[in-house]
């Protein structure tokens, strides 16, 4: 069986087609999940305008961390490549003033796993969604200096964090939005629509 066809043939096993049962409970998103990712995106932007670049890797949702490592050739160059932004950054007079949450989280529920629970008595086993993921609109604000330029410049650049939590528990890991595509997203939470629409990336100077 082809990489593709075992993918397909997962999804349709998760979905509850291959085995007859029924599709993953959907549930209302309780109170308090997304101002708990959006309090998480918000204490992410304050490490990184100090300067505490590393939170990026330390805080990365661990399937897109190895999946990212990988490609660069290990968990080693990973760091590397970060602290080498980090110096350019320094090098070219680049810092990050402002990094916050704007806007309006858009939530899914992904991952589906299976749930034991009594129903008149009896253990029954259903198909659920095991985590919460929001996308968190962001604004990035960047001071610079431009080269042949002694005065420096502000920029502001809209973009987004992809929080994930296992549910029932407050601890979330960060995808980086600036270059994530809708199939990447996709090939980590198969569940999500083929249509989904990601927020709006933008990049603009200001005064």
């Amino acid at each position: 069986m082809g990489m593709c066809m075992k993918r397909w043939f997962l999804f349709l096993m998760l979905m509850g087609v291959v085995r007859g049962q029924e599709v993953p409970l959907v549930e209302e998103i309780p109170e308090g999940v997304i101002e708990s990712a959006v309090a998480a995106v918000e204490d992410l932007g304050k490490e990184v305008v100090m300067g505490r670049y590393e939170v990026a890797v330390e805080r990365m949702y661990p399937t897109w961390k190895e999946r990212t490592a990988k490609r660069l050739g290990g968990m080693d160059k990973l760091e590397e490549q970060l602290d080498n932004v980090a110096k350019q950054m320094l090098k070219q007079g680049i810092s990050i003033t402002d990094f916050k949450p704007v806007g309006e989280p858009i939530a899914f529920e992904v991952y589906p796993g299976k749930k034991v629970e009594l129903v008149d008595g009896k253990e029954v086993e259903r198909l659920v969604y095991t985590k919460w993921m929001i996308l968190v609109p962001t604004v990035t604000k960047i001071r610079a200096m431009l080269e042949g330029d002694p005065v420096a410049v502000n920029i502001e650049s809209k973009g987004f964090q992809v929080a994930i939590s296992e549910k029932g528990s407050d601890e979330w890991t960060f995808i980086d939005g600036s270059a994530l595509t809708v199939s990447e997203l996709r090939s980590l939470f198969i569940t999500l629509p083929e249509n989904m629409v990601l927020p709006v990336l933008e990049r603009k100077q200001v005064k």
